[in-house]
């Protein structure tokens, strides 16, 4: 078994008309026999048709396809009005100027946290190395778990704490699993981390870095068919997992990464989420990576004063508190019978999806779909190159603004119930439409009744 991604291009194009169920089609397309789809993004779109990438398990072993599991969609009915919860979502690997490097995202859980009842996001948005800030009220989940809560085959179960596994690599050095377990021992003392036990891998995974032909952070995850089957089998004895293993990254990335100061994609995130992705799906349990240094001279090796935005990295031995921190309190996962029972939140407790502009993945095609608003932060560039507004969205569903404190004004208006535009001026007319042959969306600056009589402006105003 192993995994990795597949680059494709169709020839249809993304239009008005282009229906979640067309993308579910397409990328069932990509997948042959003995392979599951896991992870999927559209990197460029044009009048031409798309180019997207999958991400690919091959030789599955699994009686049910996690394929099926991954794009089946269970429509929502309603929308659960009772909370306000916040999906915050930045892509991994796709170089995004705020979230792109190491956890410098962050500030934006703390601000939509604080205007939200609940955020959900993802491990890229907040891990830090040994930092972790996410506020308390955030549900800290994987992304394909992320994706499945929006597609409504999931419900999260928010919990006290969880019991979490810790995986580590039995380094040739043994300084660096040392280092790990007394990480994971700190947390034990300091934050009350519930930690069963400690699992050192004597027969390495493989986690092998590359960059797709987009410019994405990608590679190949591999041998790891043996911790999968031990994972299993003692399924009950942990709820989340942990890993801390050696990532095969060119020995000159570290330094060129820190020497870009933040204008190369971090090499080791995209990799990271190819494997817990995979753990992830075959599991349904909450998982994260952070990457253990290959060699000492490495580890040794002084960075000099970085971009901010990478600071974090550059004074980590282990890069595992944030992931222990994170997942100390992550929701269960559950599925089946038991997904519309109280107390859990599912598709319909979820209020709005923010992301990066120009990003088309299966967040905001299921959020498309189950009629979310989406709010798209053009601030936030990265290397996708989509437009966002050519997709079918709902009369005012997508809202593009310039940056997240636009984007925190917008969520503070939709959750006082007010409409965004109301904060802004000019007002304008509200939108017109054509009857009896007539064309009033042009009347730009007066509205008139039959009998010619001006009228208060704001309101569309209709001649049947």
């Amino acid at each position: 078994m192993w995994v990795s991604e597949r680059e494709f291009g169709v020839t249809e194009c993304i239009s008005n008309s282009t229906s979640y169920d067309d993308f579910a089609k397409i990328l069932r397309a990509q997948v042959g026999e003995g392979e599951q789809a896991l992870r999927f993004v559209v990197t460029k779109s044009e009048k031409s048709g798309f180019r997207g990438e999958v991400l690919i398990l091959h030789s599955a072993d699994t009686a049910s396809s996690a394929l099926t599991d991954l794009l089946s969609i269970n429509r929502r009915t309603f929308e659960d009005t009772s909370s306000f919860n916040t999906v915050l979502v930045v892509p991994t690997g796709i170089g995004s100027e705020i979230g792109g490097h190491a956890g410098d995202a962050g500030p934006l859980a703390k601000l939509f946290g604080a205007i939200s009842d609940s955020v959900i996001t993802h491990p890229n948005v907040v891990n830090a190395s040994d930092i972790n800030e996410m506020p308390s009220n955030t549900h800290y989940v994987e992304g394909s778990i992320l994706s499945r809560l929006l597609l409504g085959t999931i419900s999260l179960q928010p919990v006290r704490n969880n019991r979490v596994l810790v995986i580590v690599d039995e380094h040739q050095d043994p300084s660096f699993t040392n280092a790990a377990i007394n990480s994971v021992n700190g947390a034990r003392a300091t934050y009350g981390l519930d930690c069963p036990e400690i699992l050192r891998l004597s027969s390495k995974m493989k986690m092998k870095v590359s960059y797709s032909s987009s410019g994405r952070a990608t590679g190949e995850v591999s041998n790891f068919e043996g911790l999968l089957n031990v994972l299993r089998r003692r399924r009950g004895e942990y709820d989340a997992i942990a890993l801390s293993t050696i990532i095969d990254v060119p020995a000159q990335f570290h330094q060129q990464y820190f020497d870009s100061q933040g204008a190369m994609i971090n090499p080791w995130g995209g990799v990271e989420a190819m494997l817990t992705h995979m753990l992830s799906t075959q599991l349904d349990v909450p998982t994260a990576h952070s990457p253990m240094f290959e060699a000492r001279e490495i580890a040794n090796a002084d960075p000099g004063i970085v971009d901010s935005r990478m600071a974090a990295e550059a004074v980590s031995y282990t890069f595992l508190q944030c992931i222990l921190k994170g997942l100390q309190k992550s929701p269960k996962v559950v599925t089946g019978a038991q997904l519309g029972m109280p107390g859990l939140i599912d598709v319909t407790n979820i209020s709005c999806l923010v992301i990066p502009d120009k990003c088309i993945g299966l967040p905001t095609l299921a959020a498309l779909d189950q009629g979310i608003p989406v709010i798209a932060v053009r601030e936030n560039a990265n290397l996708l190159e989509n437009d966002l507004s050519s997709l079918p969205w709902k009369p005012n569903q997508l809202l593009l603004v310039d940056n997240y404190l636009e984007a925190a004004g917008v969520v503070a208006a939709m959750r006082a119930g007010i409409a965004p535009g109301s904060v802004r001026r000019p007002f304008g007319f509200a939108p017109t439409a054509t009857y009896k042959g007539v064309d009033f969306s042009e009347l730009q600056t007066r509205v008139t009744d039959g009998d010619s009589k001006p009228l208060e402006a704001g309101v569309k105003v209709t001649t049947l």
